[in-house]
Formats: C-alpha cells, sequence, structure tokens
C-alpha cells in the first residue's frame, strides 16, 4: 500500500517531469528559420499581382512602378466636376437657409 508521503512524493516528481519538458514541446522545429532571418533575404525571383505569371526582379520594379503612377492618377478630379460640385454644394446650403426657393 502506497501511503501519503509516497503519493506525494510520486506526484512532485511527476508534475516536475511534466513541467519541466512542456516548455520543449512549445519550441518551433530546428529546421525553421528565424523570421528575422527571412526579412534579410533577398529576393531575386517574383510574381505578377496581376496574373501570377513569375517576373524578374527588373520587371517586377517596372511593374511596380507602373502601377504606382496609375494610383497617383485614379484620385484627380477634372476642373469642370470640381465646378459642379462646388455649385451642388452651394445650392444645398441655400436651399436649408432659403427653403421656399
Amino acid at each position: 500500500m502506497i501511503t501519503f508521503k509516497q503519493a506525494c512524493l510520486i506526484a512532485m516528481v511527476w508534475g516536475s517531469m511534466v513541467t519541466g519538458l512542456a516548455p520543449a514541446f512549445a519550441l518551433p522545429p530546428p529546421e525553421d528559420q528565424p523570421e528575422e532571418r527571412l526579412r534579410t533575404e533577398i529576393i531575386l525571383e517574383a510574381r505578377s499581382p496581376m496574373d501570377g505569371e513569375p517576373l524578374t526582379a527588373a520587371e517586377y520594379a517596372e511593374l511596380e512602378a507602373q502601377l504606382e503612377a496609375e494610383s497617383r492618377n485614379i484620385g484627380i478630379v477634372p476642373p469642370d466636376v470640381r465646378r459642379i460640385i462646388g455649385l451642388l454644394r452651394l445650392r444645398k446650403a441655400l436651399r436649408t437657409i432659403l427653403p421656399f426657393f
């Protein structure tokens, strides 16, 4: 028959074995590279964001520059449209002040 002291000793030994091994289970596998090293790696091949075809570094840089230039032109509003928007805002402000006109 196991005494209370022996049961406590077995529980302490078992607990120390389990908690001593628990941090080892949380470690990544040894062949896994750290993220810091992957961030400093130079990428020589790339894929097009449009259709996914492989590109060289020069072609990728050229495509990025072209997409950047196109995205800058999206926010430009022609002057005649700006004028119309300004007149509509003025009309709305006048209607709130003078609703019967």
